[in-house]
């Protein structure tokens, strides 16, 4: 017999206690110095912000500027050293390129004089004459700002001094109200120059704003069906579900077969003379491969899956009868993704500041160049990582307040009186207690997404430098992080989940979801693979109609624009949409999952220790083992038949 007080034996003092599951009943802070981490971080990017208001130049980009440091469209600061800075340009919207034809790049710059000027000339201009003709008819001047327009035609220099003869016509581009030669050969050339070589900015807004009407118009279409998702699985049927497969099947063929017809269109096509038409035809040729391998896999799972349509059908009966006990859930993606679009409006803002905070530099001629000033490049760097993080901070506290409410509603004993307000409550606990949990799941995930944003970094940088191995290094590298990034997605998640449930620490949490998701795998892999699969389905058929639209939209002009970029960034965005608002029912499931988890962990069913879940939730899983255990004896018995064959004497 031990004596009072004498230190435990060697083997209790190594066997350490089991944790135990205390569902809402303790709450602590947690995390907390990852709280002051980030506080400090955003304190870094209020830095940054400020100084891309003090430094930057966002008008510069906007509105463009010309060889003297004069924003277009705007009243003007002299510069030291050059006399033609510091103009009224209030009147002189268009940037106009005097070598619009004939652009060449050097050290970085554009061997062409640049000017603002009040509208551009819709006519070609062949002599200096028709030059200053159109100067005086409408008020703008083609030659540098020095010479007179009475002089176009006897000053000597004037070869130098105006635009190279003959001046194309051009337009007003919707990029920037740039002056865009019309003509096939030489908006060619220009852009091939301009919108290829310089800025990479540049080219991807041309298509934006070239399109931006459509663009518009497709991500409300995206908003709309990602609505009618919603509300599909929200009283989902089995004929719904058939619908639902139907269209999801007709989309993908639809989508792949316009991609391919699209290409052979432009491939037969002889008109085919510029840079942009051959962009598109290269880019038309991606997306059809792209589309017709997702094509295949989908339509391979909806047949390996075709048996489980009655199941899954009960899942999402089990998951809305959940989201029932609170129904404003449906909700919570408006305001994430209102909060979302609000952080990444500022952000880019932020960003086009900072690519024009430079210093001004005279050089020959009189003219000015903007420097990038010591430590921008680490800025954005900085500025890349706060995107990122923020981002992920934003969307893991909807993952919490979803998590929270439904652990709220789940483990309340009396079911016919649900608890008051549990989304509020939840939001309540989530900025409380557990801020740094959700600051360092949120790291986590940052610190996995930031080594694949620089392999496609480098590989785009180096894509014309590295052969054929060192670019299938560069693909499978990037294949492990996105991997590594599901995994640890779906990991954190489940730690929310477990931090909302028992208020403890991210790393008690993930440990002992780690601990609960083995003991019953059965139902996290079964049941998660039904719900998933469907939800994935929802998300794919919201960007097979938006890529529809966009193709039917973008096709109509083929000339200057290059609207594979944007048809990408649509895409792109549409996924997005469906994610953030079809993301509810995901959540949901996981959290439901492992909520039956620690209700089969803690209690036992018996009158002393009865089930939170009610009679069809436990039905449902009863349901799922029988299935499962069904199938590992069909599979057991064949196994036993296969070995019984080949044992059999051959007579």
């Amino acid at each position: 017999m031990q004596r009072p007080g004498a230190p435990a034996p060697a083997s209790a003092e190594r066997t350490p206690r089991p944790r135990e599951w205390r569902p809402q009943l303790y709450r602590k802070c947690t995390d907390t110095t990852w709280l002051f981490l980030f506080f400090l971080f955003w304190t870094g990017l209020m830095f940054i912000t400020g100084y891309s208001v003090a430094a930057g130049a966002t008008a510069r980009l906007l509105f463009g500027y010309d060889s003297f440091g004069n924003v277009c469209g705007k009243k003007n600061s002299p510069v030291e050293g050059a006399p033609l800075s510091g103009q009224d340009m209030t009147l002189k919207k268009h940037v106009f390129f005097m070598n619009a034809c004939n652009l060449e790049v050097k050290d970085v710059r554009l061997s062409s004089t640049i000017l603002c000027v009040s509208s551009c000339p819709e006519e070609q201009l062949d002599t200096l004459e028709e030059v200053q003709l159109f100067a005086d008819n409408n008020g703008s001047f083609l030659c540098v700002y020095s010479l007179d327009s009475i002089n176009y035609t006897q000053n000597p220099n004037a070869d130098s001094l105006c635009p190279s003869l003959p001046v194309p016509p051009s337009k007003s581009f919707p990029l920037f109200n740039r002056c865009v030669p019309r003509t096939p050969e030489c908006y060619s050339s220009f852009a091939s120059v301009l919108i290829n070589d310089v800025d990479i900015l540049h080219r991807i807004l041309s298509g934006i704003m070239s399109g931006r009407d459509t663009i518009l118009g497709l991500c409300i279409l995206a908003l709309a069906l990602s609505l009618g998702m919603m509300f599909t699985f929200r009283f989902i049927t089995t004929l719904l579900v058939q619908i639902f497969i139907a269209l999801i099947i007709s989309g993908l063929l639809l989508v792949c077969g316009v991609l391919w017809w699209l290409y052979y269109d432009y491939t037969h096509d002889l008109s085919i003379e510029l840079d942009t038409e051959r962009e598109n035809m290269k880019c038309l040729l991606g997306f059809a491969i792209v589309s017709t391998v997702i094509t295949a896999v989908v339509l391979s799972l909806i047949f390996v899956f075709r048996k489980r349509i009655k199941l899954t059908i009960e899942l999402f009966q089990v998951i809305n009868k959940a989201i029932g006990s609170s129904p404003f859930l449906l909700f919570q993606p408006l305001w994430t993704f209102a909060i979302l679009i609000f952080f990444w409006v500022l952000w880019v803002a932020v960003l086009l500041s900072l690519g024009t905070a430079g210093a001004a530099q005279v050089i020959e001629g009189g003219q000015v160049e903007y420097q990038p000033l010591v430590g921008i490049r680490y800025m954005w760097w900085y500025h890349l990582i706060g995107l990122i993080w923020t981002s992920e901070f934003i969307l893991t506290c909807q993952q919490m307040t979803i998590a929270g409410a439904l652990a709220t509603c789940y483990f309340n004993r009396n079911k016919n009186d649900p608890p008051d307000r549990p989304i509020l409550w939840s939001l309540s606990i989530l900025f409380c207690y557990h801020q740094g949990t959700a600051i360092k799941g949120s790291f986590l995930m940052t610190v996995t997404r930031i080594p694949r944003t620089i392999l496609m970094y480098l590989h785009n940088a180096l894509k014309d430098k590295h052969g054929a191995w060192s670019r299938c290094m560069f693909r499978c590298c990037f294949c492990c992080f996105w991997c590594l990034d599901k995994c640890l997605r779906q990991l954190t998640q489940n730690a929310y989940t477990a931090t909302a449930i028992n208020g403890t620490d991210f790393c008690t949490s993930a440990q002992d979801v780690l601990k609960l998701s083995s003991k019953n795998s059965n139902h996290f892999t079964s049941v998660n693979c039904f719900g998933d699969f469907i939800i994935f389905l929802g998300k794919v058929l919201v960007v097979c109609f938006t890529v529809f639209g966009g193709l039917m939209a973008f096709n109509y002009n083929r000339v200057l624009q290059v609207w594979a970029i944007p048809l990408l960034l649509v895409a792109f965005f549409a996924y997005l949409v469906a994610h953030c608002f079809l993301s509810v029912f995901e959540t949901v499931l996981d959290a439901l999952l492992l909520c039956f988890a620690v209700d089969m962990e803690t209690n036992d069913g018996s009158s002393e220790k009865p089930y939170f879940m009610d009679q069809e939730f436990l039905s449902f899983v009863k349901r799922i083992d029988k299935l499962n255990a069904a199938r590992a004896q069909g599979e057991e018995s064949s196994l036993r038949n296969e070995e019984g064959t080949e044992l059999q004497a051959v007579v």
